[in-house]
């Protein structure tokens, strides 16, 4: 399975990337390494999305807190970057597909990643995963 997180991305050209206790969604809690990811720097805190695909180098599973009764699983990852992105796939670009039920890569990532705006990482289907490569 391939995995995308969209987050705080303090430098889009790193040659590794790690992110602390993300949030995590649709299956990104099983994030595990060798797994492939691709980055996606938040529009929130200033990014442009698609910047970066790279391999996981390590995932790490935040325990619970028992003081509380619902709370999202959290994981901590390392990536090494394999490739950086050469045309933009963001928000702007993404948020035309709005038919939930039509199948569409596209529609996928804007349904995953800005229906809610908060940053987290998120498990994504084989096409999402094959149209994302032609981003590269």
């Amino acid at each position: 399975m391939a995995f995308a997180i969209k987050a705080d991305v303090k430098d889009p050209l790193a040659e590794t990337f790690s992110f602390a206790a993300q949030k995590t969604m649709y299956g990104g809690k099983h994030i595990a390494e060798g797994d492939t990811i691709f980055v996606f720097a938040s529009e929130n805190e200033g990014g442009q999305g698609l910047i970066a695909r790279g391999v996981v180098m390590s995932s790490q599973a935040i325990a619970k807190r028992p003081d509380l009764e619902r709370q999202t699983p959290r994981v901590s990852v390392s990536i090494r970057r394999a490739a950086l992105a050469t045309r933009r796939l963001g928000r702007d670009e993404l948020k035309r597909f709005k038919d939930w039920k039509d199948g569409r890569p596209e529609t996928e990532l804007n349904f995953k990643f800005y229906r809610q705006a908060t940053n987290k990482i998120v498990g994504i289907s084989r096409e999402t995963a094959a149209f994302l490569d032609g981003f590269f």
